[in-house]
């Protein structure tokens, strides 16, 4: 079972009307895979109680396996699972480059889904360097670490950008992901990560329940399509925690900006790598965390 998210209604009950959300050339994003529909009751304060269908996004267990070797568990959103694969194991320090993996399957199971991949049986150590037995939990990106030398990757500093993020296309990519997200504005329950051109154009999308997620489909889209990374945006509709900077890092993102607020160790980590950091961007306003030096003063900033 692999799906991309597809089109889904929404009944306007406090919610805007969903649309083909584009998030890249020829790629028309939409919701219905990621979400179902139930039947609710909605209660107002001068109406009467009434019952109808609304759109809830769809969190299941998905288990992935290397080379029938079961590693972790995640709670996600099931669309965009080869992506979510392909980043997972790239971001995790699994997989060396796209050409490590073999192939990819996704199977249904009792209780979720499968994603057994195939890789290279010299990536088999760091499967083992990295292994986990987690019980993800949305939001958690973390969970099943054994020891503290785990929590951060051996990463080396990305190299100065060749040119500098303007204001503009930082606000652009702001607005422009939250106009993208088909599953969220039909459910009000998901996360997105896009990625933008250096003039702040979104040119991918991806969404889930979990923000970690959302960022692995996406790093796995450009990963398997030799997208290059390093003079782009990525967006966040989340915060920026210090794993979301990690596997930023990790992909050779420069510049991360995030709708809400960044962590200490998630400034710390930003600092450390030469990834500039934004948050709280919205309404053409943000906050620039790390490396302010690479935002051109085309904006008059003092």
């Amino acid at each position: 079972m692999q799906a991309d998210c597809a089109i889904a209604w929404a009944d306007g009950h406090g919610r805007r009307p969903v649309r083909n959300g584009a998030s890249g050339p020829g790629e028309a994003r939409s919701a219905a895979a990621g979400s179902q529909s139930h039947r609710v009751m909605y209660v107002g304060r001068h109406a009467m109680a009434h019952y109808a269908q609304d759109d809830i996004a769809q969190e299941v267990p998905v288990a992935l396996e290397y080379n029938g070797i079961s590693h972790a568990t995640l709670l996600a959103t099931p669309c965009d699972l080869e992506d979510l694969a392909y980043g997972f194991s790239y971001t995790e320090g699994i997989i060396r480059s796209a050409a490590d993996i073999y192939g990819v399957e996704v199977v249904d199971a009792p209780d979720g889904l499968i994603i057994q991949v195939t890789i290279a049986s010299a990536c088999l150590n760091q499967l083992k360097l990295r292994r986990r037995a987690l019980a993800g939990r949305t939001g958690c990106g973390l969970c099943g670490i054994e020891s503290l030398d785990e929590v951060r990757r051996d990463l080396l500093p990305l190299s100065p950008r060749p040119g500098r993020v303007s204001r503009q296309a930082v606000s652009r990519a702001i607005a422009l992901l939250r106009d993208s997200q088909p599953l969220h504005q039909a459910t009000g329950a998901t996360h997105a990560a896009g990625w933008a051109d250096a003039s702040g154009q979104i040119l991918y999308v991806r969404e889930d329940v979990g923000r970690h997620n959302a960022l692995d489909k996406l790093i796995g889209h450009l990963l398997r399509n030799a997208i290059p990374a390093g003079e782009g945006i990525a967006a966040i509709s989340s915060r920026a925690s210090f794993e979301m900077v990690q596997k930023a890092a990790a992909m050779g993102m420069g510049a991360i900006v995030a709708v809400s607020a960044p962590t200490s160790y998630a400034v710390q980590v930003a600092t450390e790598l030469n990834v500039m950091l934004a948050g709280f961007a919205r309404d053409n306003r943000f906050n620039l965390y790390a490396h302010p030096e690479f935002l051109s003063n085309d904006g008059g900033l003092r």
